[in-house]
């Protein structure tokens, strides 16, 4: 038909905003040149299992058990922090600061510079807002109060760490975006000028603001949309100024790498690890909490150094396990290894090895009521709830559960 669209074009055209867009040009010129892509597929640094293994008839079964599928959401309204506007004002005495935000979403103030890892203030994760994993809890502060951020940092393009709408509300903002190699093309789709980018193949640097922000493996994967091309690299990020170090794990199962990791940027002054959205049907691409804290020891030189900060986790209901698991684990973890772990509510701000750091489970009085759950992980369940821990609060009412991402 005169006048129209070649297929491919009207195709992209129709796409929905949410999925992004597909590397091309000299960006797809530069993933195709990475030593980290082979066979059409960015390559993980260990052998890794990116879909869903197992019987999916035993999965069905245990997603819809009535008892489990409760102990999937908290019983009560999860509380953040109320101050948060108030607390940020005043710059962090000893320097650095991070204040968890929900999942993987955290601030970090770093020797008078801002970072924002893994910014998601939209209500579901998800490419449509009618469908999808809803969040659990409010976003602590909204994200036109935050303040000037100097730098945001993602580490892959999963919706629950890739979030459309924030993006474009950053984008009207001076900020800069580091991200793993291809993710810049959803970003330039979304209105971020490509200036002001910093797109990193694993272990390559940049400097932002005084900071040197460099982009380290993960085990994980990559995709939006119906087609996954895996054409969009995932990492881990590694944040130094001029007095502290920290690391963000963003998504990944584990694997050796933490070590050399640690070996050439570390010991880290504070850890933000994902412990959250583990299931025996994914292994390979999500850490459990004892996992969790092996890369934490493993990023400090073997030692418990620093201050590991949970993340991934609370927020949204992404897998199998009980909504209050992950961070049982951690504390059980965290004890028997000797290491400091910090347990902030959402949007409490802390300063890491500050003698009032957060290190209580603030979760407890929010668990649903009801006998635990068969075991569903490849790991253990926390340890039993203390004698004298506050009573759970009631289940939830019956009705329809949120539909989970699976393998986020």
């Amino acid at each position: 038909m005169t006048g129209s669209l070649p297929l491919r074009p009207r195709l992209r055209a129709l796409r929905p905003e949410a999925f992004g867009a597909d590397p091309s040009g000299a960006r797809l010129e530069r993933i195709l040149r990475s030593p980290n892509f082979a066979d059409g597929v960015f390559q993980n640094p260990v052998g890794a299992r990116t879909r869903p293994s197992g019987s999916m008839a035993e999965f069905a079964k245990i997603y819809f058990h009535k008892e489990q599928r409760a102990r999937r959401n908290p019983g009560a309204p999860i509380p953040v922090h109320p101050t948060t506007l108030a607390d940020l004002a005043k710059p962090p005495a000893g320097g650095l600061r991070l204040t968890w935000m929900g999942h993987s979403s955290v601030l970090a103030e770093i020797d008078g510079r801002r970072v924002l890892f893994d910014p998601v203030w939209g209500e579901r994760c998800s490419p449509f807002p009618f469908a999808g994993p809803k969040r659990l809890h409010p976003v602590p502060v909204p994200l036109a109060s935050l303040g000037d951020v100097d730098v945001v940092v993602i580490s892959h393009d999963h919706y629950d760490h890739l979030d459309l709408p924030t993006i474009k509300a950053l984008a009207g903002t001076d900020t800069v975006f580091a991200v793993p190699l291809g993710v810049g093309a959803h970003l330039e789709r979304w209105g971020v000028s490509p200036h002001r980018l910093r797109e990193l193949d694993w272990n390559e640097a940049t400097e932002v603001a005084g900071l040197t922000l460099t982009a380290t493996p993960a085990r994980h994967f990559c995709g939006r949309g119906l087609r996954n091309q895996q054409f969009t690299l995932w990492a881990s990020w590694v944040v130094t100024g001029e007095e502290h170090r920290i690391f963000h794990s963003g998504d990944t199962g584990y694997f050796p790498g933490f070590k050399e990791i640690g070996a050439t940027h570390g010991p880290f002054d504070a850890t933000m690890i994902q412990i959250g959205a583990y299931s025996e049907y994914w292994p390979d691409i999500h850490m459990t909490p004892e996992e969790g804290m092996r890369a934490h020891l493993d990023l400090q030189g073997g030692a418990p150094l620093g201050t590991m900060l949970p993340i991934h986790w609370g927020t949204f209901n992404l897998a199998l396990h009980p909504w209050d698991e992950p961070g049982e684990g951690t504390v059980a973890a965290a004890g028997a290894a000797g290491a400091a772990v910090a347990l902030p509510i959402p949007g409490q701000p802390f300063e890491p090895g500050a003698a009032d750091a957060p290190a209580e489970a603030w979760w407890r009085p929010f668990v649903a009521a009801g006998p635990a759950p068969a075991a569903v992980a490849p790991a253990p369940a926390g340890p039993a709830r203390p004698a004298g821990a506050p009573a759970a609060a009631p289940a939830p009412a019956a009705g329809r559960e949120e539909p989970e991402a699976v393998g986020s």
